[in-house]
């Protein structure tokens, strides 16, 4: 913490979606912040403009559970009280990988992943940041440029309805989102573009939210995954989420889009390299119509690699990079850069020279991680990307196609996987001795032909 007689410092956070409001709360722990949001927020788990990606299946994974419950003590009581469910992996998923096959399911997993509408985790974490008294919110604000040079950003020029006005800062943060204007901010400010890689599968999500059929509050979740090799690739999964209801999203990449169609929802379900989704939601109740989306592009800005950083700035979140959805890891990168960010600032000074880009490589930790997993997917749809996957991607696909096929017939080595699936371990876990021997000559079952479902959940099907 930073001596209370000492000058305050300030800063300010562009962006109140969950990039924005975790690391607001953690600047507020030295500073006073000033949080800009260009929209209304909602009082309550409501929709709100801006985040498209927010209709369609969101989870938690273990990894960032834990960093929200390090930042915000008490979070994950607080959702699963409203409805929320931690969801055991395995015990708790059904899963058809992308390559075909099965997971086994097991018990006594460590890994436990967040469940519910986004809606709703984003309303807990408002109501838990937004009181701070060193947190000020202007909503309705936009932010036009950075004030400053290309050697120390110092501010924002601001605009709100018609009234313009510059706030300065000891440092910015944009947490904008897939939207953020800081490549050309940055520029404007005479400073070179940052290199930029977009690997995009064309995918289309289209989701309806049901009413959960009665004797089936406690089912899984339920996955059926797209593989790259059978262009289109289509999948779909059902999310148990709060208020009785399950949120369901298929996926199409070019070529095999999903529609808006309600009625075409069921048949494309079935169509999926197994119909058990199809089957499942065929006898549930729609709770409203099908939304779709096509904001899907993994797209990462490489900040922390430039030549020359200001001072005063740093860019974090969706604004880095954004992911394909299907992965699940968007919330899980913001939770764990807010976590990477607070220990940088209880390092060094806000103010201290330098700053600015330890807080930007430090975010890129985990940026990394979620990257490697959703590229070395993504890269291998047709068309999704300039430049052919390198000979490192084709490498590391073909090492984890052959550690999801060993992972789903031997639960120890599914348990290695899903270390760096959750994100508790980088992608080199799947290297190490213990997993290499387990894939060379460990004991491994046979593939499982149907899902690996208990006889209640079948009966439940077949009923």
């Amino acid at each position: 913490m930073s001596d209370s007689s000492a000058p305050k410092s300030n800063a300010i956070v562009i962006g109140a979606g969950v990039s924005g409001l975790l690391a607001a709360h953690v600047l507020a722990d030295i500073a006073d912040v000033t949080l800009i949001e260009r929209d209304t927020l909602p009082n309550g788990p409501y929709p709100r403009r801006g985040i498209p990606q927010a209709r369609h299946a969101h989870m938690v994974w273990s990894g960032g559970v834990k960093a929200l419950e390090e930042l915000l003590p008490g979070i994950v009581n607080d959702l699963t009280g409203q409805g929320a469910r931690l969801v055991p992996i395995m015990s708790g998923l059904v899963s058809k990988a992308p390559s075909g096959q099965w997971f086994r399911r097991f018990n006594g997993s460590r890994h436990h992943n967040l469940v519910c509408s986004r809606d709703l985790l984003d309303s807990a974490i408002r109501e838990r940041v937004l009181p701070h008294p060193r947190i000020t919110l202007r909503k309705d604000t936009a932010v036009d440029e950075l004030t400053g040079t290309a050697d120390r950003v110092d501010g924002v020029r601001i605009r709100h309805h018609a009234t313009e006005a510059v706030l300065k800062a000891d440092l910015v943060v944009d947490a904008t989102g897939r939207g953020s204007h800081a490549p050309v901010w940055l520029q404007t400010l005479g400073l070179l573009p940052v290199l930029e890689r977009v690997v995009d599968a064309g995918v289309t999500y289209a989701t309806r939210i049901y009413r959960t059929p009665d004797g089936a509050a406690d089912f899984p979740l339920v996955n059926v995954q797209a593989s790259p090799t059978q262009a289109p690739g289509r999948g779909g999964i059902i999310l148990p989420i709060e208020r009785g209801r399950w949120l369901v999203t298929l996926a199409g990449s070019r070529g095999g889009e999903p529609t808006t169609s309600g009625e075409d929802f069921v048949a494309f379900a079935r169509g999926l390299d197994h119909p058990i989704i199809g089957d499942l939601i065929a006898k549930a109740e729609p709770l409203g119509e099908v939304t779709t989306s096509r904001s899907t592009a993994n797209r990462r800005r490489y900040y922390e690699k430039a030549r020359h950083w200001p001072e005063g700035f740093a860019v974090i979140g969706d604004s880095v990079a954004g992911y394909n959805p299907v992965y699940g890891h968007g919330l899980t990168v913001a939770a764990q850069t807010a976590v990477a960010l607070r220990a940088t600032i209880h390092r060094h000074s806000i103010t201290t020279p330098g700053t600015a880009r330890r807080i930007q490589r430090a975010a890129a930790g985990p940026v990394h991680t979620a990257w490697s997993l959703a590229v070395g997917q993504d890269i291998f749809y047709p068309g999704a990307s300039d430049t052919p996957p390198t000979a490192f991607e084709r490498a590391l696909a073909k090492f984890i196609d052959r550690a999801v096929d060993t992972g789903s017939r031997n639960p120890r080595a599914l348990r290695a996987l899903l270390d760096v699936m959750s994100m508790e371990r980088p992608p080199a876990r799947l290297f190490a001795p213990d997993m290499l021997l387990t894939m060379a000559v460990g004991r491994k079952l046979p593939h499982l032909a149907d899902p690996p479902l208990s006889p209640a959940e079948q009966a439940f099907i077949d009923r």
